[in-house]
């Protein structure tokens, strides 16, 4: 049977080729700068982005409605417990202490006397019947008696509070169940987003898609590029948002998702990615954010999902796999490729690179001699007078001899 054994010979490292040697220092730092990459929001829709030194904490109970509902479940359903507890608990000691000036503890066993509650003999049967009272249970055993105006009164002070405890917490256990921050869940970006080509223009695009069959209503998606920039003044701005136009100004930012939409932007002279090339977008510290807005069809409450691409996430040269399939009667979607890519020919070189060679590609078939003219400096409606005043001289100077050719055979005829 072989064994592994550590052989005592040395080893000798193979040597890279000098190319080789001079590239790996800089594939080491692209792999360094692609691990220290921090993204603003997650993948799947998280802000990477937390609070520190606020000092005004008091704000967050002016609405706290709004701060329960945003605490996590678990903090959610202690204050939830803990609010029913304390209220039960202080009524329960209100209702005990009546009975304990009243003297009803006194006279448990004296049928003579009539108590403020029937059968509250400690605090346990008060904190029971402070239950019963704010629950509405009435099991029948302990009921209040009217001969006590001050139980009179707790007991319409704990039915009023009890209510305004119960709408406050069940609201907000209501709305917290009913978030649709779990609808975003099947709302689904694809991994990567491409540049590439078309209808002849560079494109960045990327691609959404619903998981469920309720569609989202009023669908509409926004796009924003976060990069930190200098001003002309030397003024550093970290992590600035630029918008990027996904068809704001066609309607295409609104969409019926019914099935995988790829959505576009187009790279031109107002796009952020104007003078961004190939190479140039390798180094790049960027990143897109993408959201995904609507409201739910079953509930009618508005939803958002939320997604990023890094540099390293944006594949140029790529195209989206088609997803949609014609069959007997419907279209079927395979989401099995929906984040599947494939090659395609790309110029490497930046949209303004390509503008430019196109429009010198343009220029001969467009030049004319009025243009050339124009160039050294006669105006085009000056070489067009010049034309015509040539061109009338000839056809005058034409006429004229065709005029003395007539005469001179007329001349002859009469002679003969």
């Amino acid at each position: 049977m072989e064994q592994d054994v550590e052989s005592p010979t040395v080893m000798k490292k193979p040597k890279l080729p000098k190319q080789a040697r001079e590239d790996l220092p800089k594939q080491l730092v692209e792999i360094d700068r692609s691990k220290k990459i921090q993204r603003y929001v997650q993948k799947d829709g998280k802000c990477n982005v937390h609070h520190g030194n606020v000092r005004e904490r008091y704000r967050y109970l002016t609405d706290i409605f709004t701060t329960l509902v945003d605490l996590k479940w678990r903090f959610n359903l202690f204050i939830f417990v803990l609010v029913y507890t304390v209220t039960w608990l202080f009524f329960g000691f209100m209702w005990w202490l009546i009975a304990y000036l009243r003297g009803d503890l006194d006279h448990i066993a004296d049928n003579q006397w009539t108590p403020c509650v029937n059968n509250l003999n400690g605090f346990v049967s008060a904190f029971l019947f402070s239950i019963e009272t704010e629950t509405t249970i009435g099991y029948g055993y302990r009921v209040i008696t009217d001969k006590c105006p001050e139980g009179i009164v707790l007991l319409l002070v704990q039915s009023v509070l009890g209510s305004i405890v119960n709408a406050f917490m069940v609201g907000c256990m209501f709305v917290k169940i009913s978030q649709p921050k779990k609808r975003a869940e099947t709302l689904v970006f694809s991994t990567h987003a491409v540049i590439s080509m078309r209808d002849g223009r560079l494109c960045l695009m990327f691609r959404v898609g619903d998981l469920r069959n309720s569609h989202i209503v009023e669908a509409s998606i926004r796009a924003k590029l976060i990069k930190s920039k200098q001003t002309k003044e030397g003024e550093f701005i970290p992590l600035n948002q630029t918008d990027i136009n996904v068809g704001y100004n066609t309607g295409d930012d609104r969409l019926f998702l019914v099935s995988p939409l790829i959505i576009c932007h187009e790279i031109n002279q107002h796009s952020p990615f104007w003078e961004i090339s190939q190479a140039h977008l390798a180094k790049e510290e960027l990143e897109i954010v993408v959201i995904l807005e609507g409201m739910v069809e079953a509930t009618g409450m508005t939803c958002q999902a939320r997604s990023s691409y890094v540099s390293s996430e944006i594949k140029w040269g790529y195209r989206f796999t088609p997803v949609l399939t014609l069959e007997d009667g419907f279209y079927e979607v395979d989401y099995n490729s929906f984040h599947e890519i494939y090659e395609t020919d790309t110029p490497p070189c930046s949209a303004r690179e390509l503008a430019d060679m196109a429009s010198r590609a343009r220029l001969p078939l467009t030049w004319s001699l009025g243009s050339k003219l124009s160039q050294q400096g006669l105006p085009e409606s000056e070489q067009e007078a010049q034309e015509t005043k040539t061109s009338l001289e000839n056809e005058g100077k034409s006429q004229q001899s065709e005029r003395n050719g007539d005469i001179a055979n007329l001349e002859s005829e009469s002679k003969v």
